[in-house]
């Protein structure tokens, strides 16, 4: 899935669109890039001398990975026509720092669905060294 696609998908836009390319989707499991570059807007506050990604902001990447998954693994849902609300975050660590140039690899394996609930194990990657894990939970439904 490249940007474009995740722009349908998705409602966020610049500066908060946080997944750059869909890698793999497949049954309970989804992969996703983020790439981390100096000219982003956080980085100007967030430690200029020494930037480091905002870990809010991993968090967040994780969660529109896990509603990229959520809606183009329902048949039923059009993207057009469906919110996605995040609902809870546990048992978040954070393992290394994110700073510019880094590429995180976004993983998203679904835990359990009930109706429109998705419960989901989340980890971000940065040369193959975790960088950020958790669980979430999103719920999609129709828009009003």
């Amino acid at each position: 899935m490249d940007i474009y696609e995740i722009l349908k998908c998705l409602p966020h836009r610049y500066p908060f669109l946080l997944v750059d390319r869909i890698v793999k989707v497949e049954e309970g499991y989804l992969e996703a890039l983020k790439n981390v570059t100096i000219n982003e807007p956080h980085f100007t506050g967030h430690f200029p001398e020494n930037p480091v990604m905002p870990g809010v902001l991993m968090i967040e990447a994780l969660a529109q990975a896990g509603g990229i998954y959520a809606v183009s693994t329902n048949p039923e849902l059009n993207p057009d026509n469906v919110e996605i609300f995040f609902m809870s975050v546990d048992n978040v660590k954070f393992r290394k720092p994110v700073i510019p140039g880094d590429q995180l690899i976004l993983k998203i394996e679904l835990l359990n669905k009930k109706r429109d609930i998705y419960k989901m194990s989340g980890k971000a990657y940065v040369d193959n060294k975790v960088a950020c894990e958790l669980v979430l939970v999103a719920m999609v439904r129709k828009k009003k």
